[in-house]
C-alpha cells in the first residue's frame, strides 16, 4: 500500500455545532502543526456563518501556547527541521502573493526562546479559491486555508476539486446531508463531525494522487497476503477435442 500525502477539505455547515467545529477544525491542524497527511487544512465553510467561524478560530489560535513537546502546556509544538520551516516560509509567501488574506500567523514567534527552535505560529488564510497554492499543495504546516460556500453542491465540488483524495470532513446536525456529501466526496475517508480519528480496524488509504492500497483493517492485511486460485474439477471428463 502507498499511502501519498493530502490536501485535506473539511466542510462546516452553518447548521453544525459551531463550538464543536471550531475545535475540531482547530486540532484537525494544528495538533501536529501541521505535519500529518490526513491535516485538515482545507476549511470549507458556509457562508452565513463564514465571518463569525473565522473570528472564532482566530480569537483561538492567538492564545495557543508554543512550547516544548515535553512541558504539559504546550498545545503546539515546533516543525522537524530548519529546511521544513524555510519550506513552509516559502508556502506562506506563495499564498500571500496569490492573493490569500493573511487573518493570523504567517510569520515565526516573536518569543526570543522559541526562536531556538523550529517554530511557526499557527496561520490561518482566508479569501481563499481553489486555484491558489496554498489551496492546492500540501504544505506540511500549521497553515489552514478557508473558502466559502452558498449551497451542498458547491461544498462538494469545491472539496473534491483536488488531485489528492486522502481525507476529508462534514460538519452538520443534518446527518441525511452529512451522508450525501460523504457519498459525494471523492477521498479514502470522510470524517462526521469528528476529525483526524482513527481505529485500528478500520481501513485507511487514499484516492486520486494520494495513493493506492489500504493499511489497517482486513484490506490492510490483505496488503501482505498473495491472491491464489485453486481449482479442483469434482467431475473431471475427457474433452474429446482430438
Amino acid at each position: 500500500a502507498l499511502e501519498l500525502g493530502g490536501k485535506n477539505p473539511n466542510i462546516i455547515f452553518a447548521d453544525a455545532d459551531f463550538d464543536l467545529a471550531v475545535d475540531q477544525a482547530l486540532n484537525g491542524v494544528f495538533f501536529h502543526a501541521g505535519q500529518i497527511c490526513s491535516a485538515g487544512t482545507r476549511l470549507i465553510v458556509e457562508e452565513s456563518i463564514h465571518d463569525d467561524f473565522v473570528n472564532a478560530l482566530v480569537e483561538r489560535v492567538k492564545k495557543f501556547k508554543l512550547g516544548s513537546g515535553f512541558e504539559e502546556d504546550t498545545q503546539m509544538g515546533p516543525l522537524i527541521s530548519a529546511e521544513h520551516l524555510a519550506k513552509v516560509e516559502k508556502y506562506v509567501e506563495a499564498g500571500i502573493e496569490e492573493g490569500a488574506t493573511l487573518a493570523v500567523g504567517g510569520k515565526r514567534p516573536e518569543d526570543p526562546e522559541l526562536q531556538k527552535g523550529f517554530f511557526y505560529l499557527p496561520t490561518i488564510f482566508t479569501d481563499c479559491t481553489t486555484d491558489m497554492s496554498v489551496v492546492q499543495e500540501e504544505g506540511f504546516g500549521p497553515v489552514i486555508t478557508v473558502e466559502k460556500f452558498r449551497a451542498e453542491e458547491e461544498a462538494v465540488k469545491l472539496a473534491n476539486d483536488s488531485i489528492y483524495g486522502l481525507a476529508g470532513g462534514v460538519f452538520t446536525n443534518d446527518i441525511a446531508k452529512a451522508e450525501r456529501c460523504a457519498a459525494k466526496m471523492r477521498m479514502g475517508t470522510v470524517w462526521i463531525n469528528e476529525f483526524n480519528l482513527y481505529f485500528p480496524h478500520a481501513p485507511w488509504g487514499g484516492f486520486k494522487q494520494s495513493g493506492i492500497g489500504r493499511e489497517l483493517g482486513k484490506l490492510g492485511i490483505e496488503e501482505y497476503t498473495e491472491t491464489k486460485h485453486i481449482f479442483q474439477n469434482l467431475n473431471p471428463e475427457p474433452i474429446n477435442w482430438f
